[in-house]
């Protein structure tokens, strides 16, 4: 596994050399490097260095994520899998295993907590640190930005990339310049020489829509926004939007790290390979996402009162039902009777879905919630048999235990595709 010492942005975003002042840029952005890709690759050593997708089968798939190696042909997330086959014909495309995903990405939440508490995530595989506060125990911002870099490569077999600077902003256009595998120091002082030559599409806010505009107005550098008046920006962009820009365009940016607050909810969601109007195939797909999602639950040791229904139509109407329970829950088999009583009230009578989901609301730690059982309650056997599963999961690997009704329709998969949840780079 590759080491390499990124520090100073060259025309490729990455050159070795003596490392700048990091004197201020206590802000670090951690990002993981094609995360999806890499976590497959612990199960499948073989393909490393060869181009790997990770995506689900079928005409509905999209790329959840893809190696560098595929990237070089045009691969990228949330791609039509189909157009990632002709794009690249000789990748290994895998199926993606999310309890893996979720257990990675604990343990590197877990190394980023052990530097500073002031943690805030953005995704399952990316998060801001300030880490003030551990310079004079750890030593200087970079030399904490190569400790996380060496700590998840040892302790969770994949690699990062670190951007330090002294804004928030900066750190996340950093750490993308030295992908992957990089570090990249932004000096305080030399912020305005890291940002003007980047492209307008480099600021955060710049969507296709307002990068379109800012062309029209013949602004293509962020060095070409700051030479541009401040009202000429708020009249193209309105008045937020241009003070926003300006401000970015000089490198100025007052948020600071907000320490990660407690996951309000916890779901997941599937996109049918072809339109569905059996009730038995949803009702299936119903049960393996509420094992799913009791799975995360109980992974972030959390429980919830409220079940959430999703059903998306053939014509991509949208339309979801909740109900709340009257003790919290963490148990799949609880989510899934909600669910289900949820999906059976629709009375859909053969309509054409394309897409269900189930979610997991008001999310509190179990530990401060009492357990009060009825006499003939039977959740406690059930909680237990399904932490049984999560230990033989966590041993022999996710899909080891299936729910009965679950296992005769394993072969069957192919058909259901995963929605991707988060960017990965």
């Amino acid at each position: 596994m590759s080491r390499k010492q990124l520090h100073r942005p060259s025309g490729d975003g990455q050159s070795a050399g003596p490392r700048p002042d990091d004197t201020g840029c206590t802000i670090l952005h951690v990002d993981m490097d094609a995360f999806y890709a890499s976590v497959e690759l612990l199960r499948r050593p073989d393909l490393v260095g060869q181009p790997v997708i990770v995506a689900g089968g079928g005409t509905r798939g999209v790329v959840l994520s893809a190696t560098y190696e595929a990237r070089e042909f045009g691969v990228h997330s949330a791609m039509p899998t189909t157009r990632a086959r002709r794009l690249c014909p000789q990748a290994v495309i895998l199926e993606p295993h999310h309890r893996d995903y979720s257990r990675i990405s604990n343990g590197v939440m877990a190394v980023f907590r052990s530097i500073t508490p002031l943690v805030e995530p953005l995704s399952l595989d990316e998060a801001f640190l300030d880490v003030s506060g551990a310079v004079r125990r750890l030593g200087s911002p970079a030399t904490i930005g190569e400790l996380i870099r060496t700590r998840v490569a040892d302790e969770q077999g994949i690699t990062c990339s670190v951007g330090v600077a002294s804004t928030k902003f900066v750190a996340k256009l950093g750490s993308a310049r030295c992908k992957p595998d990089g570090l990249l120091v932004v000096p305080a002082d030399g912020i305005i020489d890291f940002l003007h030559p980047l492209p307008v599409g480099a600021l955060w806010g710049v969507g296709a829509k307002t990068e379109e505009t800012l062309h029209r107005l013949g602004l293509r550098t962020v060095a070409d926004i700051a030479s541009t008046p401040e009202q000429t920006l708020e009249r193209a962009l309105g008045q937020a939007s241009g003070r926003h820009l300006m401000a970015l365009a000089w490198g100025r940016d007052e948020r600071h790290v907000q320490a990660d607050e407690v996951e309000k909810s916890v779901g997941a969601e599937e996109t049918f390979a072809a339109d569905i109007d059996d009730p038995k195939v949803v009702l299936r797909e119903l049960l393996r996402l509420s094992e799913r999602t009791a799975v995360r639950v109980r992974g972030q040791e959390m429980v919830g009162r409220t079940i959430s229904l999703k059903v998306r139509f053939a014509d991509f109407t949208t339309i979801t039902r909740s109900k709340t329970l009257r003790e919290p829950t963490d148990i799949g088999r609880e989510i899934y009777a909600t669910a289900r009583q949820l999906f059976d009230a629709l009375a859909l009578d053969r309509a054409r879905i394309r897409l269900v989901g189930v979610r997991l609301e008001g999310l509190v730690p179990a530990a401060g919630v009492p357990r009060q059982m009825a006499l003939d309650d039977r959740s406690v056997g059930w909680r237990e048999a399904e932490q049984a599963a999560d230990r033989a999961a966590h041993r022999f690997g996710a899909g080891v235990v299936h729910p009965a009704t679950l296992v005769q329709d394993q072969e069957n998969r192919s058909g259901v595709q995963p929605t991707p949840r988060t960017a990965d780079n």
